[in-house]
């Protein structure tokens, strides 16, 4: 016995052909667009999370002369979940993030070493996607603007008075507007 379904599918199915009818061959091949979001996630976690645990290692505690915590590798566990699973079950498709640090007992000398979860960090999938909470979203790349402190003069449409704005954006951190 046939099912209904197969019989309209193999009725109305269409034999995927393609003519060219330019007469130049096609002199460039269609770029994977995805793979530049792939590249810079991968550097990402490879190179630039590194240089993000060497640059605020060491700390020190408020004296500076008694502990120090440094940051000497960092490693991801396997994902719990497969990206179908994470997206039946609405989880975030992650991995989790082990760190190992060395604190140093300036006292004594004494060197403990321990490995420490940090979160779970979010993996990208195949197609350049990231899967949160069972939805697939994408990183939009925006353009930044330089920072540095940016000031501007509004006139007020009710009042008829100049208004002043000063937008503080530094280097790192969050930005800060004053009216």
């Amino acid at each position: 016995m046939v099912a209904a379904r197969d019989v309209v599918s193999e009725k109305f199915s269409v034999p995927q052909l393609t003519k060219s009818y330019s007469r130049i061959p096609d002199v460039h091949p269609l770029p994977n667009l995805v793979e530049i979001q792939l590249d810079s996630y991968k550097t990402f976690r490879t190179e630039a999370l590194r240089e993000l645990f060497d640059e605020i290692s060491p700390i020190q505690d408020f004296t500076g002369n008694r502990l120090e915590l440094r940051f000497t590798d960092y490693s991801f566990g396997e994902p719990k979940y497969t990206q179908d699973e994470c997206r039946e079950r609405d989880v975030t498709y992650s991995a989790p993030l082990r760190v190992n640090v060395e604190l140093l007992v300036k006292e004594t000398g004494e060197i403990k070493e321990q490995e420490i979860f940090m979160g779970d960090f979010p993996l990208m999938a195949e197609g350049g996607t990231f899967i949160i909470n069972g939805a697939e979203r994408v990183v939009v790349s925006q353009l930044v603007r330089s920072p540095g402190v940016y000031l501007t003069l509004e006139r007020d449409a009710t009042s008829g008075r100049s208004l002043c704005y000063a937008k503080l954006i530094p280097n790192r951190g969050a930005w800060l507007e004053f009216e």
